[in-house]
């Protein structure tokens, strides 16, 4: 299952650089590594912090294909996209929650303890999006917006807690995946978000 909805998640994170790219008035080849880079660049930090080589992608080339391939597709269907923004959002959100649980699976196969375990969820999960939004020169969005990363920390945890329990991990995945799913998309529906940390030098004055 997860292996479907990391495809779909690739699909999607990488039509979402390509917009990213877009509003930067970027050439081909910007449109074609902003999506690349957003699909697949959360698994490569992963795996470059946790020793884990030769980095996933470079082991499966149709992932550079496919992530490529569309977002330069996006740039055809650029016009329709605002009629598509809901199953977008949801595509977005399923990746976020198979990415995370992808990480923590990585980390728990190299031997790796549960803080790095939770983090490495986490980098494969947010990642991507990030450097994102630093090569497009914007501040991150999933730092600033309703639950993301978040959600991911507790996703991870989540899925941890159930592994230990002894929880199989066909439904440890179903159901950490099915509930990081309804965290996520309740949060755009209700717009839930943490504090928000404004800090002024003059506004409280000396």
């Amino acid at each position: 299952m997860l292996t479907y909805i990391y495809l779909i998640a690739i699909t999607a994170e990488a039509m979402s650089g390509a917009l990213a790219a877009g509003r930067r008035n970027m050439d081909l080849f910007g449109v074609a590594l902003i999506a690349f880079i957003t699909a697949l660049g959360g698994g490569t930090v992963r795996d470059m912090l946790l020793g884990n080589y030769p980095v996933t992608w470079t082991q499966h080339p149709p992932y550079i294909y496919l992530t490529i391939g569309s977002g330069l597709a996006t740039m055809l269907v650029a016009r329709f996209m605002h009629k598509l923004n809901q199953i977008f959002l949801i595509l977005d959100s399923m990746g976020l929650v198979a990415f995370t649980i992808i990480g923590c699976n990585v980390a728990l196969k190299l031997g790796y303890e549960t803080p790095v375990i939770i983090m490495a969820g986490i980098t494969t999960g947010i990642f991507g999006g990030i450097l994102r939004d630093i090569m497009c020169n914007r501040t991150p969005q999933v730092l600033r917006h309703e639950l993301y990363a978040s959600v991911s920390l507790i996703v991870a945890i989540v899925y941890l807690f159930l592994k230990s329990q002894g929880v199989s991990d066909d439904i440890n995945t179903l159901a950490s995946f099915s509930f990081g799913l309804a965290l996520r998309l309740s949060a755009i529906r209700w717009q839930l978000s943490l504090p928000v940390f404004s800090y002024s030098p003059g506004r409280w004055g000396d």
